[in-house]
């Protein structure tokens, strides 16, 4: 087993630390951010930092890099207020990996990859159709980690929309039978299947 030390990660080769430290904190969400420019310019984003925070209110948080260049993803959830996340599949993995490419604020992703906008009871940002399990989100605040000035955005829960079939009868979403995707490190996809579940734990 190898035995990397911090002198060692401080002293490696940038894309070679950038790998390792994306990597070893296990598989990632694989999600995509849906928002629409108060101009009405649809946008769409790979994100893997999307958490849980709570379940009542219902909370989702995801992590943006420093707004010292432009972010349009986070520059119109700003302005806004709202957005949507999208469970990244299988059959998608290739197009969603393509939106992390930095194109300017006036070309839309939804343009450049097969992907396709989808507008669901006049919520104003743009779901990605065909998703299994879509999330529309209201901004509810930020904070700024201080350590290297990444921004920790939360939101709450407006509407889920989830397809019939890996919806199970005691609310559990079956991810597995969806094929969601999720993420190792920065590019690689991965399909889990499920295990197993187990129950509620109480002390012995």
């Amino acid at each position: 087993m190898a035995t990397i030390t911090r002198t060692d990660i401080d002293s490696m080769e940038k894309l070679y630390r950038i790998n390792l430290i994306n990597s070893c904190s296990g598989y990632k969400s694989a999600n995509l951010i849906g928002t629409q420019s108060k101009d009405g310019l649809a946008n769409v984003a790979v994100f893997s930092s999307v958490t849980h925070l709570g379940s009542n209110p219902p909370l989702l948080g995801f992590i943006t890099r420093p707004a010292v260049v432009p972010r349009n993803t986070y520059q119109n959830i700003r302005e806004t207020g709202i957005y949507t996340i999208n469970h990244i599949h299988q059959k998608i993995t290739q197009d969603a990996h393509h939106t992390s490419a930095k194109y300017p604020k006036e070309i839309s992703e939804f343009d450049q990859t097969d992907l396709e906008t989808e507008y669901i009871n006049d919520f104003a940002a743009p779901f990605v159709k065909n998703c299994h399990v879509q999330i529309g989100m209201r901004y509810v605040n930020e904070y700024i980690i201080e350590e290297n000035d990444t921004i920790l955005v939360i939101g709450k829960i407006e509407h889920i929309h989830i397809e019939d079939q890996i919806l199970e009868t005691d609310g559990f979403i079956n991810l597995a039978k969806a094929e969601t995707a999720t993420i190792n490190g920065l590019d690689g996809y991965a399909i889990p299947k499920q295990h197993t579940r187990y129950p509620y734990q109480r002390p012995k």
